[in-house]
């Protein structure tokens, strides 16, 4: 059976500010507006972050709009969602979280086989220095692929 992945949104920014050591997939609880708001890619995952609570695993900071077609029974924008993951990842995960400098980073959300996911991104922050190396390097790909273009 093929598995058929669709993207929403993308976190851009993660990747540059945080080293990411591991990635792991988790669905979404979601209300119904929540759903259809998403298919429209009214999303946000710039501010958004994953926490541990209870031996469960909640997104802080993920702004889905309201649906424009909604009625009373729309859903609040800046809620916390709960994500589903198996209880052995979330265990590696609090170890992992409890050492110094590790938090867990929406990377992407993506609609797989009709289901709402998000990939989370275990990361450790980049300091000043490392950021600049990034935009060197990435500056530098960019020349070198313009040069390469030249001569093709």
């Amino acid at each position: 059976m093929e598995k058929r992945q669709t993207d929403i949104i993308n976190n851009k920014k993660a990747r540059f500010n945080y080293e990411i050591v591991e990635t792991f997939e988790a669905g979404i609880v979601l209300a119904g507006t929540e759903v259809k708001s998403l298919r429209e890619k009214k999303v946000s995952i710039q501010e958004s972050y994953a926490k541990i609570k209870n031996g469960e695993v909640y997104i802080t900071g993920l702004n889905i709009s309201r649906y424009k077609m909604g009625n009373r029974f729309n859903h609040e924008p800046d809620r916390e969602r709960k994500l589903l993951l198996h209880k052995k990842e979330i265990k590696r995960l609090t170890g992992k979280l409890n050492e110094k400098g590790f938090t867990l980073v929406p990377l992407k959300i993506y609609f797989k086989n009709g289901k709402a996911k998000v990939l989370l991104g275990l990361g450790k922050g980049k300091a000043k220095y490392d950021k600049r190396k990034t935009i060197r390097e990435r500056d530098a790909d960019r020349d070198l692929q313009r040069e390469l273009k030249k001569y093709v």
